[in-house]
């Protein structure tokens, strides 16, 4: 009995040698364009520039869902909002008031979609890892998605809606993250690390130290603080790479970068500007991805179209767990280890409404669907309902938008009237991708 429990502590060591450690750095709320190495003229993003130059960087990544919740629940399950139905942050009140016994029984439906997946933390604890839990988070407690290890209590406890104690990480320093490190390392597991600190989500309060650096004459207080989130949001990134440096774990480390979902400051007040969060623009759902494994990949920036519906496969494949059949993305581990042309020439994604109509009827909130192939974008308007946040979704032109990506990155000239076979082309794609059997446009391309 005692040499088969040294054969099998071996075996366990074995796994843990080979196996990488896994970092899945999740910004909340910012805008594409918000880096130094995206090439903005004042925001200082020392620690991500670093990381940018030592990954294979995507500058074209995408996120399928423009909003937090789904958008995380993608990267927890693997799968696209219309099929995890986790396709909005809220049950709309105007079903049920807010607060009341029937509103908080929806809201508990909702978190129960994720018992229908094997979740990305699931996955991996087949393959003995440890994982952690921190930042934002929706789905309950942290154990509810399988984490080994985190922060959020969840509802029905205080302050449980989308994260209550994770949210702490980052602001106020990095010592569970580093604790947990500790951990893993003392029972000799891989990890897995969910980093997606509330940053630079609102409330935008940085440091003074640092907003002292961005209020500068002529720039609005509101930009400034945004400006001094995101380095704020750099600084937490850097605290988080050197544990991981100082803990040796540097080579063997696959560390993935990608955002929720953009945004834009609004200049006048603190809130998102138009055409930013919760919208399928460019300022919505656009977002640099990276992946950084020094032991397997070389540093190199790629043109090719990748989404985050990409990121669960290509951690699946990294770990050696067993990846579902069903997925929709694409393992990109051997195009990143090789440097393989990614065979993919079109992503696909959609937009809900921030308050969930119907939870068993995703297309009930719907009002976007898009695609994206070589430069051209195809943007469907549907007629879902919205309860708040109607000026998140205008929805003013409801025939389709099609736009050259290359010359109108910021989608301002709407091509569709002149190239309606590359319409036609796009929306059979979409309607092949995610077909729709009752819900229509609210006008069709004449």
């Amino acid at each position: 009995m005692h040499i088969l429990l040294l054969i099998y502590m071996a075996m366990l060591s074995v796994v843990a040698a080979s196996s990488p450690n896994i970092v899945l750095i999740i910004s909340d709320d910012q805008a594409w364009t918000d880096y130094g190495f995206m090439g903005h003229p004042n925001i200082k993003t020392p620690h991500i520039d670093e990381l940018a130059s030592e990954s294979v960087l995507f500058k074209r990544g995408y996120v399928p869902t423009a909003l937090c919740r789904p958008s995380l629940a993608t990267l927890l399950t693997g799968h696209y909002a219309s099929t995890h139905k986790i396709t909005g942050n809220d049950p709309s009140p105007k079903y049920a008031e807010r607060n009341s016994k029937l509103y908080n029984e929806r809201r508990s439906k909702i978190i129960s979609f994720i018992d229908n997946f094997d979740t990305l933390p699931e996955l991996l604890s087949t393959k003995n890892y440890l994982s952690h839990q921190s930042g934002k988070y929706w789905e309950g407690n942290h154990k509810r998605a399988g984490f080994t290890h985190g922060m959020t209590r969840g509802f029905p406890q205080p302050g449980g809606r989308h994260g209550d104690d994770g949210l702490k990480i980052g602001r106020t320093g990095m010592k569970p993250i580093k604790d947990f490190v500790d951990i893993a390392k003392k029972e000799k597991k891989p990890y897995f690390l969910w980093y997606a600190p509330f940053l630079p989500h609102t409330p935008h309060n940085p440091p003074q130290r640092l907003l002292k650096k961005y209020n500068k004459d002529g720039r609005s207080i509101h930009l400034a603080k945004y400006y001094a989130m995101c380095e704020w949001f750099d600084e937490s990134c850097g605290d988080l790479l050197k544990i991981i440096d100082e803990n040796g774990d540097r080579k063997n480390t696959l560390v993935i970068y990608v955002t929720d979902n953009g945004w834009i400051q609004n200049p006048n007040r603190g809130g998102y500007d138009a055409r930013s969060k919760q919208t399928p623009y460019e300022g919505g759902i656009r977002t640099p991805i990276m992946f950084r494994w020094p032991s397997k990949m070389k540093p190199e920036e790629r043109n090719e179209l990748v989404s985050s519906i990409d990121i669960v496969p290509t951690i699946l494949a990294a770990s050696g767990a067993k990846t579902p059949e069903n997925l929709p993305g694409i393992n990109l581990l051997p195009n990143l280890e090789n440097r393989n042309t990614i065979k993919r020439d079109t992503i696909f994604g959609e937009s809900f409404a921030h308050d969930i109509a119907d939870l068993n009827k995703p297309e009930a909130s719907l009002l976007f669907r898009w695609a994206i192939k070589d430069k051209w974008k195809l943007l469907l308007t549907y007629d879902g309902e919205v309860n708040r946040y109607k000026s998140t979704h205008p929805r003013n032109e409801k025939r389709p938008q099609l736009f050259d990506l290359n010359l109108d990155p910021h989608e301002k000239i709407n091509l569709a009237k002149d190239n309606p076979k590359k319409v036609q082309e796009l929306a059979n794609a979409i309607q092949s991708w995610y077909p729709l059997k009752e819900r229509k446009t609210i006008t069709v391309f004449e």
